[in-house]
Parts: structure tokens; sequence; C-alpha cells
């Protein structure tokens, strides 16, 4: 009797790889059971399901003459009927019904292998979980540096936006005093021109009349 034993593997949301491990794991028992299966030579094993007697020929009308424990591995000597004749590790060679052997190894030598690959497999998974946590950590590490950088280069922005903006309105309250500064020069020069040519026109004004009244004088005295 062929038993089979099934592992699930409960996959963690992590990547593809831990489960293509898994994946594996299942393979290689797989392959396991196969390669036991064809197994060439006259190798047998008893069934794990039983401790059956042997007896010391080929039918039930022999005589017991021992037993033999499941999963013991037995040397096949030959088949008659219903019954074959195998030899075990005392060295002696008996006989036990065909139906009690087994051409694969049985779960006492299949489980320490078993339990050594997921061991190994399970190693392996873990190597691949600590490395992702790694990977994800050095990501996170510099989607935070980043993120720093992209805050110091918004506060450097809202400083020189402040700035221009101060800038700015210095140079209107400039361009208003400039103007200012500019329309009293204008007044100031006009206010100049217009004395200069009021004084000049009242010279105009005085000066012949006082020229008439000299001349006139010194007529006067001839």
């Amino acid at each position: 009797m062929l038993l089979s034993r099934h592992f699930s593997c409960r996959i963690a949301p992590l990547h593809t790889r831990a489960l293509g491990a898994c994946l594996l794991l299942g393979g290689l028992l797989g392959s396991t059971l196969l390669h036991a299966e064809e197994t060439a030579g006259n190798q047998r094993w008893v069934s794990d399901s039983l401790n059956t007697y042997v007896r010391s020929g080929p039918t039930d009308g022999y005589r017991i003459v021992g037993t033999l424990t499941s999963g013991e591995k037995v040397e096949l000597l030959r088949t008659q009927g219903d019954y074959s004749q195998v030899r075990g590790a005392s060295g002696n060679a008996v006989w036990i019904p065909s139906r009690d052997l087994q051409s694969v190894p049985g779960q006492a030598e299949r489980l320490p292998q078993l339990e050594q690959k997921v061991a190994d497999l399970s190693a392996e998974l873990k190597g691949i979980d600590d490395a992702w946590k790694a990977r994800v950590q050095g990501m996170q590490e510099t989607l935070d540096s980043r993120k720093k950088l992209i805050e110091e280069l918004q506060a450097a922005r809202s400083a020189l936006d402040a700035e221009l903006t101060t800038t700015r309105s210095q140079l209107r309250d400039a361009q208003a005093q400039l103007g200012n500064e500019q329309q009293q020069a204008l007044m100031r020069y006009m206010a100049y021109g217009g004395s200069i040519a009021g004084a000049g026109l009242l010279l105009g004004l005085i000066l012949p009349t006082m020229l008439r009244v000299r001349r006139k004088r010194n007529d006067q005295w001839v």
C-alpha cells in the first residue's frame, strides 16, 4: 500500500520566489516517491500498515516462524503464488504475503529525508524572506530620504517666493518714491525757470524806462 503526505504551503504576501520555493518543495516530495518507485533490484519494504507474520513456506498452511515490522527493509528472493520469499535483517529467508510488501521505502525511512528537505526549503524561504525584507527596508529608507529632500526643496522654494514678493513690493515702493522725487524736481525746475523768466521780463521793462529817465536828465543839464 502506497501512502502519500500532502504539504500545504501558506504563501505570505512576499513575492514570486517564495511561491517558486513552495512549488519546488512539492516537486521534490513527488520526485522522491517517483524515484523510489523506479528503484530496480530486489529491495522491498514491509508495508507501513502492519506488523506481519512470516511463515516457513509460500502458503497459509505453513507454520508461523516470526514477524516483520512495518517499514522494515528486506531482500526479495523469489515469488510463488500470493507469497514472496524475503530475507530480513536477521539473515533468515522467510515467506510473507506479497500484498504486505511495497516497492518504496516506508515512512520511517522516508520521513527523515523529507524532514531534511523541508528544513532546507524552509531555510531557503527564510533567506528569501530576509533578503526581501532588507530590500524593502532599503527602498523605504531611500523613499524617506527623497521625501525629506523634496520637503527641503519645497521649504526653500516657499522662502524664495516670500523673498521675491518682498522684493517686488520694495521695488514698487522705490518706483513710487522715484516718481514723486522726479515730479518735485520738475516742479522746482519749472519754478526756477519761471523766476528767471519773470526777472528777465521785469528787467526788460524797467531798464528802458531808466535809460529814458537818465537821458532826460542829461538833456536838462545841457
